[in-house]
């Protein structure tokens, strides 16, 4: 039996790829949406797109605790996308599912660095400690999890080949920033195939209170990387400009929030290596390429391919 799955903060970047993942995966899903949320047209349109699917819509909040366990009561597994400044609000949901009492795994909102392995510094920091701190008030709950350590998203960094503070839709012709020497292995994954490998793993028991790792072999690359195939296919040699880590601390200090933060996970991801900085420890975590080498995932270089 697959099981039943609710998405919390369906209606967000990653959200909305969780709740379509979930229906292609054959799970019976529910979405839990704001009703205020309804009166923005793109989420109202977006919702009505759910329910096409098959989708049960809820409404509720994270402050109103009896819609939360009403309906957390109605399945077998959670998945928070809750956006960034919303980290601690989780708080809520592992109150509510230790009331409901039939929740089988939860799986907070992670998707990016292992929070209790990072070398970050601040304001990218911050974050982590607060995802670190859902972690450990999940385990205290004694709630069973996933935490899904995915890397970055491939819709914000290989457009930009590294450069998403600059928020580029394509990559460029031109030029293009080198940070440090370029050469840190970063892990770069689609949402798509990120969804599909949480999807096989909600209900496999080799996951449960384990951290699973999405590091497909192909997409485990450097800046260097992405450049030198992206400059393959265009058939041009892109004109370098070296940012120093030095130079990169500088602007990190200067810029306003939220560009700080992305400035600061740059300088995590290709400057610090922070995602290829540790070896997985197979008694806490496992890797999803190797248990699910069914899902034919997306490399950087395929992703690519549809900016020539």
């Amino acid at each position: 039996m697959t099981s039943k799955i609710l998405v919390i903060g369906a209606t967000g970047y990653i959200g909305k790829v969780f709740v379509e993942g979930s229906v292609k995966s054959g799970h019976t899903t529910f979405a839990l949406v704001r009703e205020s949320s309804l009166t923005d047209p793109v989420k109202a349109e977006l919702v009505q797109s759910f329910k096409d699917l098959g989708v049960t819509i809820l409404y509720g909040s994270l402050n109103e605790k009896e819609s939360l366990v009403k309906a957390i009561k109605q399945v077998d597994v959670v998945i928070s996308a809750l956006g960034r400044t919303q980290i601690l609000d989780q708080v809520n949901i592992i109150d509510a599912i230790k009331e409901a009492g039939n929740v089988k795994r939860f799986l907070p909102s992670e998707f990016g660095n292992d929070v209790d392995r990072t070398v970050a510094i601040e304001p990218a920091l911050s974050e982590f400690i607060m995802k670190a701190q859902i972690r450990r008030a999940i385990e205290a709950a004694e709630i069973p999890y996933t935490y899904v350590v995915t890397g970055c998203f491939a819709g914000f960094f290989i457009p930009s080949l590294g450069q998403c503070h600059l928020r580029l839709r394509t990559p460029p012709t031109d030029k293009v920033f080198i940070y440090d020497s370029g050469d840190a292995k970063a892990i770069i994954n689609t949402e798509e195939d990120i969804v599909a490998y949480t999807m096989k793993a909600v209900d496999d028991p080799r996951t449960l209170n384990k951290i699973l790792y999405v590091h497909p072999p192909k997409n485990i690359v450097s800046q260097n990387d992405m450049v030198s195939l992206w400059e393959g296919k265009i058939g041009k040699t892109l004109e370098k400009t070296y940012v120093s880590e030095e130079e990169l601390l500088k602007s990190i200090q200067e810029a306003q929030h939220p560009m700080d933060f992305v400035m600061g996970l740059i300088h995590a991801v290709l400057v610090q290596g922070d995602l290829t900085s540790f070896t997985i420890d197979p008694s806490v975590g496992v890797e999803a390429s190797e248990l699910y080498p069914d899902v034919k995932y997306t490399s950087v270089d395929e992703f690519l391919n549809q900016f020539v």
